[in-house]
């Protein structure tokens, strides 16, 4: 994490402007005449350029505007574009005390908010953002982010059939720390329009976003969801038509990126849940995140280090990253080729019971060699009993990487080796095979529920977490012959080891695991296949 004298003004603010390009298009498709507006974050005055230049060319009645900017120098600047507006003001204060004093309900509420991490809130804003998330029935932790509370605020001050039109961060649709913000979206709005990008909106930014419009509800009833993507700003311009748009009912709480997929597929992955030849990763074992130790570079060592400090008896095989785990299981021969190469293939890993006194000369010279370069005053390891000691080391049965990018490789761990918080740690339970539960991973239907339970970045990274990959699905093999399992294992451990395309592989457990051993139809592979393949394309072709 970045300390908050380290982060440049433009992040401590949240302020990455939206194209004028898009608040022209966002605008044209929300306003309409006789309307009440709010701008809660109005920053330079994008989007009331926006209102101010169809005002200007359409015999539009605006009724009043309200526009809130947090930096003087920024609101000063969009005073200058309503200045010849009538019923129009800019307020120089904190959206969060405006929110609190506001006794006016608006038909149409638009901007991009704020992207500012807990963090970096003042006391003040933090306690009005837990008031308002608490008040709305939703969890209110460090993970949340400046906007959340914006959009739930703004959408409380929008009176009924009112329209709201963000533009927010992508991680709406699926990290977890949105559930509660999902669920409070589709009990609030009758209908929620998702416009997505492949191609990122802010250069100076990595964060992707999305265009959320939205219609409050009048009265109770189903939400709406429709989800479109588009290669970039052009096209959504060019492309975009609400009349030719698919809207399907909001029907549970699962992250949003499902409404990438149609309807049949949305049906195909409820069926899938409920039937009884599958079950979910997290019915099998425990999922963990791997050891935290605080400063990997000192921790992970190679054979040069171990050997001249003689700390062979305090260290265990270390996986530092996908590359160094080669096959589908993890052996002996892997880990020495590691350590043949010069990689960091040892943890240090010495028990709070042992004493510095205790120790050999060379041992004894490493530790001072971390206090000397203040290695023990990190915040990991200046909690600890004994900074040098690092704390949860157990031996896992098979490791899931946290960041991949075709898919998150599991491995089996073949010999006791121990991983840092770049893999997730898996305790199989003691009444399964683990070679049958490793193989009951490899196919387009456990492929799929990856793409459906991570969550994506720039770039086509993807990465689950813990709890997310105990959700994803996998058949139940339990039964399968000893002899099968073992000639598809060695099938898919030749094709990573050898780097093919993993789908010849996947081809192969889909015809042999899925439709000849559980007699899944052809149709419905073939659905998983494509909800797979669209998933994995969107997120790997993000520029």
């Amino acid at each position: 994490m970045k300390l908050k004298e380290n982060i440049t003004q433009k992040k401590l603010r949240g302020g990455y402007y939206t194209p004028q390009k898009l608040a022209n298009y966002i605008t044209e498709l929300t306003l309409k005449n006789d309307m009440r507006i709010l701008e809660p974050s109005c920053g330079d005055g994008s989007f009331l350029r926006s209102i101010k230049k169809m005002l200007g060319h359409s015999n539009y009645n605006i009724e009043k505007i309200d526009a809130v900017e947090y930096i003087e120098e920024e609101a000063n600047k969009s005073k200058k574009v309503l200045e010849d507006i009538d019923n129009a003001q800019v307020i120089n204060d904190d959206f969060y005390n405006f929110y609190v004093n506001c006794k006016e309900k608006y038909n149409l509420i638009i901007g991009n908010p704020p992207y500012i991490r807990y963090q970096y809130l003042t006391t003040f804003q933090r306690e009005k953002q837990a008031e308002v998330l608490i008040k709305n029935k939703m969890k209110s932790n460090k993970l949340i982010n400046s906007w959340v509370f914006f959009l739930v605020a703004c959408i409380e001050l929008l009176e009924k059939n009112g329209k709201i039109a963000f533009v927010i961060p992508a991680e709406i649709m699926q990290v977890a720390y949105a559930e509660d913000l999902r669920k409070y979206l589709s009990k609030h709005l009758s209908k929620i329009t998702i416009i997505s990008f492949n191609e990122l909106l802010f250069e100076d930014a990595e964060q992707e976003v999305v265009v959320l419009i939205g219609t409050k509800k009048d009265k109770e009833k189903e939400c709406l969801i429709s989800n479109s993507l588009y290669d970039n700003l052009n096209d959504f311009i060019k492309e975009y038509d609400e009349n030719n748009l698919k809207y399907e009912k909001i029907l549970t709480n699962d992250k949003w990126t499902r409404y990438y997929l149609n309807e049949d597929e949305n049906n195909v992955i409820e069926d899938i849940k409920k039937d009884k030849r599958f079950r979910r990763i997290g019915d099998i074992g425990l999922v963990n995140v791997g050891i935290t130790t605080g400063n990997n570079d000192y921790f992970s060592l190679d054979d040069n280090y171990v050997k001249k400090y003689d700390l062979k008896k305090y260290t265990k095989p270390l996986i530092g990253r996908s590359s160094q785990t080669h096959g589908l299981v993890f052996n002996e021969d892997d880990w020495n080729k590691n350590v043949s190469k010069g990689v960091k293939a040892y943890l240090l890993t010495i028990n709070e019971n042992v004493n510095v006194e205790d120790m050999s000369k060379e041992q004894q010279e490493y530790i001072k060699i971390g206090e000397d370069n203040e290695e023990n005053k990190g915040y990991k390891c200046r909690i600890r009993k004994k900074w040098y000691s690092v704390p949860s080391i157990w031996i896992p049965d098979a490791f899931l990487l946290r960041r991949s990018n075709i898919y998150p490789k599991f491995v089996l761990n073949g010999i006791d080796a121990v991983s840092t918080d770049t893999m997730h740690r898996i305790k199989i339970k003691e009444k399964y095979d683990n070679k049958k539960i490793l193989l009951s991973y490899y196919n387009s239907i456990s492929f799929a529920f990856t793409e459906l339970c991570g969550r994506s970045y720039g770039g086509g990274v993807l990465e689950i977490l813990p709890k997310e990959a105990e959700n994803i699905i996998i058949p139940n093999i339990d039964d399968m012959d000893e002899q099968n399992v073992n000639r598809l294992v060695e099938i898919l451990d030749d094709n990573i080891r050898n780097k093919k395309d993993i789908r010849d592989a996947i081809n192969i457990m889909d015809k042999e695991i899925l439709e000849d051993y559980l007699g899944i139809s052809t149709n419905t592979i073939n659905m998983y296949r494509k909800i797979w393949k669209t998933l994995n394309e969107r997120r790997m072709n993000r520029k």
